[in-house]
């Protein structure tokens, strides 16, 4: 699993490596009515990945190529460098679909200060599904091409973690509240309009915490995301940064949100004041404009709904909006991910000033939770989800999980720290908290 390494040089583009030779075929739907069941237990919590919603998307497991940087351009390395490797790979794809081919996974540290390195992986097998179609990826280095039918086997359900503790990080909830009210007392002093602040909780297991242990708890619970798993980074993200695919580029913004009671009718009455809470549509507006202004910059024509709609997920109510677009230039997804990153709904506006709070008042490294994580394949297109509701493997039986919130004038310290709380359920049910 990765692990935070101190920001000294970056890791060289183009490290010398052998040709991918990459075949994918098409499957019988059966074969992967379960994406998740497929996985094999991991020696490592790195060792998987998972991109899967509503049973469509993919899995994989190996490693055949890695990349990691860190720094203010590691963005545009890791797309030369995936330009590099997919041109010099032999493929056979029978199957032609986005996704399908050489396909490399990623997940990227949110800032350009992070000590913790962003990541490109290739697994060594990659199984995926959408709509009627599935199939299997072999990645080698092998001189010979991989074999067309690979192995596709139900494996044992994973074993649970134990009891499990959860404990905070860096701040604690109390001291995380005085810096949300030092935010808003800033806000408040014309210094910046919102920002956006995380904070950390320290989970300890008794048990190692299998991944696929929580890749398929937060399925069943949250069949709405997309679950992710990428180099040791686990969770499931309600929110789509951007999806690239033959030219047309949409993006998910989620700013604004209200806890669930579970009391259906309380529910629908929370929806109705959260769409027309004054805080929260300011706060959406924010994260609305900071995307369709990134994006106007690549597209001939952008549309953007003149108000949001409610998205209901298990836990927690926000306020969403689809932003589409034609992509006018030979931007890659990856390259898109970049310009809408970091969006208000992670950072704040203006963007500098809130990312310089953030460092200020947070007292911690995010690494790679509130980055983009997803997927590319070698035509450029794919899919970029920000890294949310999740948790980094710290060691076999520890995670650090995070939560944060958009921080605007009328925000109050306690329902912020109330607001982080539920943001954080969906990791420590996972883990049996």
């Amino acid at each position: 699993m990765s692990s935070p390494s101190p920001a000294a040089e970056p890791a060289p583009v183009g490290t010398p490596h052998p040709a991918l030779v990459v075949r994918t075929v098409a499957v019988p739907l059966p074969r992967v009515s379960d994406l998740l069941a497929l996985l094999p237990e991991p020696q490592d919590a790195g060792d998987v990945v998972s991109w899967v919603r509503k049973g469509e998307g993919f899995v994989g497991w190996g490693r055949v190529a890695t990349f990691r940087a860190t720094g203010a351009d590691r963005f545009e390395r890791a797309q030369q460098w995936w330009r590099e490797v997919t041109t010099e790979a032999i493929v056979r794809d029978d199957v032609d679909e986005p996704g399908t081919g050489p396909i490399a996974f990623g997940s990227m540290a949110y800032s350009r200060r992070s000590a913790t390195e962003s990541v490109l992986v290739v697994p060594e097998v990659v199984v995926g599904r959408r709509g009627n179609l599935a199939w299997v990826t072999t990645i080698t280095t092998d001189a010979t091409v991989p074999p067309a039918d690979e192995p596709l086997t139900r494996q044992p359900a994973p074993v649970d973690p134990g009891e499990v503790a959860f404990a905070d990080r860096d701040l604690t909830a109390d001291q995380w509240a005085g810096a949300v009210e030092e935010a808003v007392e800033r806000i408040n002093a014309g210094r910046l309009d919102k920002v956006v602040l995380a904070r950390a909780v320290q989970a300890s297991a008794g048990r190692r915490i299998d991944p696929r242990w929580l890749l398929r708890r937060l399925t069943q619970d949250y069949d709405t995301t997309w679950v992710f798993a990428v180099d040791g980074l686990v969770g499931a993200t309600p929110e789509m940064l951007v999806r690239l695919e033959r030219g047309l580029v949409t993006s998910r913004v989620l700013a604004g949100t209200i806890r669930r009671t579970g009391d259906d009718s309380h529910d629908l009455a929370l929806a109705g004041s959260l769409a027309r809470s004054s805080k929260d549509l300011e706060e959406h507006e924010y994260a609305v404009r900071s995307v369709a202004d990134a994006l106007a910059e690549h597209t001939s024509s952008i549309n953007v709904p003149e108000s949001p709609f409610v998205l209901h997920l298990n836990n927690v109510m926000h306020l969403a909006t689809d932003v589409a677009g034609v992509v006018d230039d030979r931007s890659t997804s990856l390259a898109l991910a970049a310009s809408l990153h970091p969006s208000a709904a992670v950072c704040g506006t203006p963007t500098h000033d809130a990312d310089d709070v953030i460092a200020e008042l947070e007292q911690m490294d995010r690494g790679r939770y509130a980055g983009p994580v997803g997927w590319m394949d070698a035509s450029g297109d794919g899919e970029w989800g920000i890294a949310l509701r999740c948790g980094w493997y710290e060691s076999a039986q520890s995670l650090r999980l995070y939560a944060g919130c958009g921080i605007v004038a009328g925000s109050v310290a306690a329902d912020e720290v109330a607001e982080s709380v539920a943001k954080l359920l969906p990791m420590r049910t996972a883990l049996g908290g």
